[in-house]
């Protein structure tokens, strides 16, 4: 699974370093973002998946590249919101295009059956995970 994974994010990561400047962690945000709107860091991490100061470290970059703005969190003066300017909309409705076509280029061998089942499987693979890190909590 994982090597499969990096092969998959490494592909679609070389076209996004060549045409955008960006590394995976930061279109992994991007991508976020664009989908769920502003968020906190913790938001991003939680819905990324990504470690805290790779999210940290992304969203640095991407601040200094005027694609998010950060504004005050009135209900939690620790943290800020991160939203996408004008110029983060405009990246992630360039990348978004580049990424589903990736995707149809890497599944073009796979019917759209076998897709909806590999999708089901993921889903439930990452439950399952989620699950035992509840678990480990308690």
């Amino acid at each position: 699974m994982s090597i499969t994974s990096n092969a998959v994010s490494s592909h679609i990561a070389d076209e996004y370093r060549a045409r955008f400047g960006l590394r995976i962690p930061e279109w992994r945000v991007i991508t976020v973002m664009g989908h769920v709107g502003p968020m906190t860091q913790r938001e991003l991490v939680e819905a990324t998946l990504m470690d805290k100061v790779a999210v940290n470290r992304a969203c640095k970059v991407l601040e200094e590249r005027g694609v998010i703005a950060r504004s005050p969190n009135d209900r939690d003066g620790r943290s800020h919101h991160l939203e996408l300017t004008d110029e983060g909309r405009r990246v992630h409705a360039e990348v978004m295009p580049l990424t589903f076509e990736s995707y149809e280029r890497i599944f073009v061998d796979i019917t759209q059956e076998e897709r909806d089942t590999l999708k089901r499987l993921l889903n439930r693979i990452r439950d399952g995970v989620r699950k035992l890190e509840g678990d480990a909590g308690l």
